[in-house]
């Protein structure tokens, strides 16, 4: 089929990212009962495809599709792989550990929320501290990329001291896989989860879980706490049948399974490497305008910018952002309880020439609603 131009909008919020039209196209298929061979073929290949893209042993890790958001796999890991009489871990600088902490109150479970400030790493002194002081801990969960911030959190030192004290290492990698390279083994990882609409560049509504296969099956035993999010029992299901348990989003696989070929037409380092163009892009051009990050350049991902709102009686998010979207460019607010924030993100099919043209359309949108230029603070 023929490649429709669409109208090209560039997503600077943390997903869904912006997709090529390819991604776009590939949801238009014919019709098809997804408990098609044909179809379960699709998402056979793609649980291996998405091991490989965290350089997992297949015989060591699988990988476990689910319908939903990211959201889905917090639920999932957190709920899924917990013994009885064990406790969970959260290394927490951020609102999407924080979640994981949520899910844990919602299901009753034991946990320990080890809280650090939004913009500091994890002092790694303390968590094995904590770790020792509590040996009824089994899982240490963090998240790699703390999106509303943008700050990278130390998951191969964190893995490690987890690891050491034979505890499982669980992250919440969404707004880093297939962007930052992960690697299982090297960086201490027993399960790390994401969605298709992020750094993949496809579509909402698949998740995904990538894990050591002796743990899941190991886990059959724990307390089930919830049915469609179990984590075993959709990973029995497709080592048995190759289907999903329940009805797959089945035009977002067909766009997954295009994104993913173009992960891999693009290469691990290509893309990093533009991702990375496109965040010193970002840099180069809040530092011509005088805005400030909230995060330590050294710690960012490289993957999220978080800015601080000017000191400015006339700085008024809602309209910079309604004049940015009228011409093609999403900004998108922050996530920090105790600052006021807007965040510029790279995920997506986007270049440094976009974040160009964007930071034109920016310092329009200030001085048409007489924000201050350079920034006061």
């Amino acid at each position: 089929m023929d490649t429709i131009k669409v109208k090209r909008n560039i997503l600077l919020n943390p997903g869904p990212a912006t997709t090529t039209d390819t991604v776009k196209m590939a949801q238009v298929v014919p019709d098809i009962c997804p408990r098609e061979k044909e179809f379960g073929d699709i998402m056979r290949n793609m649980r291996k495809e998405l091991v490989k893209i965290v350089h997992g042993d297949p015989e060591k890790y699988t990988s476990v599709l689910f319908t939903g958001s990211g959201t889905m796999n917090i639920d999932v890991c957190v709920n899924s792989l917990l013994p009885e009489g064990k406790k969970i871990l959260f290394v927490d600088n951020g609102a999407y550990t924080s979640r994981g902490v949520e899910v844990a109150q919602y299901y009753h479970l034991p946990y320990i929320d080890l809280k650090f400030s939004f913009d500091e790493r994890p002092d790694l002194a303390l968590v094995e501290k904590t770790i020792q002081e509590n040996p009824d801990i089994d899982i240490v969960y963090t998240t790699h990329n703390e999106t509303g911030t943008g700050i990278l959190n130390p998951i191969r030192e964190i893995g490690e001291i987890a690891h050491r004290y034979g505890k499982q290492m669980v992250v919440d990698t969404t707004s880093t896989y297939a962007m930052i390279p992960i690697d299982m083994d090297r960086d201490n990882l027993d399960f790390v989860m994401a969605s298709a609409q992020k750094g993949l560049m496809a579509f909402t509504g698949l998740s995904f879980v990538v894990g050591n296969r002796s743990l899941i099956e190991k886990s059959a035993s724990y307390p089930t706490r919830s049915y469609y999010c179990n984590l075993f029992l959709q990973y029995d299901f497709f080592e048995k049948t190759g289907e999903m348990h329940f009805t797959p989003p089945v035009q977002t696989v067909y766009a997954t399974q295009k994104a993913i070929e173009e992960y891999w037409a693009d290469g691990e380092e290509k893309r990093y490497a533009r991702h990375l163009e496109v965040w010193n892009a970002i840099h180069e051009g809040i530092d011509r305008l005088g805005f400030r990050d909230i995060i330590k350049k050294e710690w960012q991902s490289g993957m999220v910018v978080s800015i601080k709102y000017p000191n400015d009686p006339n700085w008024n998010f809602e309209k910079i952002h309604d004049y940015c979207y009228e011409r093609g460019f999403t900004i998108y607010p922050g996530k920090v309880a105790s600052t006021d924030t807007f965040r510029l993100c790279t995920l997506g099919q986007i270049y440094k020439k976009d974040i160009e043209d964007f930071f034109v359309v920016f310092e329009e949108a200030c001085r048409t609603t007489g924000v201050q230029l350079p920034a006061r603070y």
